[in-house]
């Protein structure tokens, strides 16, 4: 299923509510960025990340890794969410990856777009292969939103 801007409300609540170990690919370790915002806000509410950024060694904390097949393996099998913070032309090769470890592990679940990412064919390839795929939506406010802080 892909789901972009409205009525996708139970759906985004369920896997907020259900899924806590994310793998944030683009993290910055810039505290202006709006990645690093969203990733501190995620660790601030109880969600575990996995940083994948090639240029970091850790941010946050937390060791970063260069590719989501680079991290290691006992990590990759508790990925659940894969929130993507690359421009849209990127997203097929992070997606192909996600791929790549859903067929090893069965994990992980869900394929999230950050706000003003879009990308069409990357949301079909992840759709076709079993994931929900959220796209153009902003993970931090769709928490702020549902869990009304």
């Amino acid at each position: 299923m892909v789901y972009r801007m409205g009525g996708e409300e139970d759906l985004i609540k369920d896997i907020l509510t259900r899924y806590k170990i994310i793998a944030i690919v683009g993290l910055s370790r810039s505290p202006q960025k709006d990645s690093y915002r969203v990733a501190k806000y995620l660790v601030e509410h109880g969600f575990k990340i996995i940083p994948v950024n090639p240029n970091a060694d850790e941010i946050l904390g937390e060791e970063c890794y260069a590719s989501l097949l680079e991290i290691p393996i006992e990590k990759q099998r508790a990925i659940e969410v894969v929130d993507i913070f690359r421009p849209p032309n990127e997203v097929p090769r992070i997606v192909e990856q996600a791929i790549q470890l859903r067929k090893l592990h069965n994990k992980p679940h869900v394929i999230w777009m950050q706000l003003g990412i879009v990308n069409e064919h990357a949301a079909s390839m992840a759709k076709d292969a079993g994931f929900v795929v959220i796209m153009d939506r902003c993970i931090m406010r769709e928490h702020r939103l549902l869990f009304k802080e």
